[in-house]
């Protein structure tokens, strides 16, 4: 009998009391995970994502673990940065601040040798996994710059196993994102907007399932193993993985 050992970075119910908190790729994988650990923790949690029966149902488990969230609906390959912008407004009008941001957004069809790859699924791949998170970070800086402490939070894959061969356009997006990280942090360094990255191990996802159709790989946890770690980087206890790459293990 296996037995499962919590990872490290679980904070405490209150550690994003009265924080608002913006989680895109809210209803799947780790995103659909840490949107109810972040509302039991106390943040209003606002969910981003395209799918809106799935929303709902992130939605039900945020309000049954704590505040009522703010459903926004947005597919984040069509929307342009003009829409980011009215997104960061109507945050500004109905909260007045924004105190954290949780990029848990991803675009994965499958391993694809890149000679064979349909170039508009390349260009979806990079924009979704890459330009669309820096445009919606770009929309939600000035107010994230309000906040006495802010987060800008990314969700990073393994650099090691999405650059080998067939990744294509994701495995390529992956990397560009992990500089992003490097670059705005420190350009964020002496500000109150905290740059930090999460790279979990292996975790039993729909992205995984299209990568590996027989997973028998034991250390493929759950995503809420994860969520508690996504707390952590949101709250002030974040503040000590300012500017790194957090590789939470068991």
């Amino acid at each position: 009998m296996s037995v499962v050992v919590p990872l490290p970075g679980a904070a405490g119910k209150g550690a994003l009391a009265g924080r608002v908190v913006l989680v895109s790729g809210a209803y799947g994988g780790l995103g659909g995970a840490a949107a109810p650990a972040c509302a039991r923790a106390g943040a209003t949690v606002v969910l981003l994502g395209r799918k809106l029966p799935k929303l709902n149902r992130v939605y039900d488990a945020c309000v049954q673990a704590g505040t009522e969230p703010l459903l926004y609906p947005l597919d984040l390959e069509g929307a342009s940065p003009d829409d980011y912008a009215e997104l960061a407004q109507r945050l500004h009008d109905e909260f007045g601040r924004l105190d954290g941001l949780l990029h848990c957004a991803a675009e994965f069809r499958g391993l694809t040798p890149l000679e064979h790859t349909d170039p508009a699924a390349f260009a979806r791949a990079v924009h979704v996994n890459l330009t669309a998170p820096w445009w919606l970070s770009q929309a939600c800086l000035p107010l994230l710059k309000r906040a006495a402490d802010a987060a800008l939070v990314f969700a990073l894959d393994d650099p090691d196993r999405v650059s080998q061969a067939y990744w294509g356009g994701y495995g390529v997006a992956q990397s560009g994102l992990a500089a992003l990280v490097g670059m705005l942090s420190a350009e964020l360094a002496n500000g109150s907007v905290r740059v930090s990255a999460l790279r979990p191990g292996p975790m039993r996802t729909g992205l995984r399932s299209r990568a590996y159709a027989d997973d028998a790989d034991d250390a493929a946890r759950d995503p809420a193993d994860y969520a508690g770690a996504c707390v952590t980087l949101l709250s002030p206890d974040g503040a000590a993985h300012r500017g790194r790459v957090w590789s939470p293990r068991a």
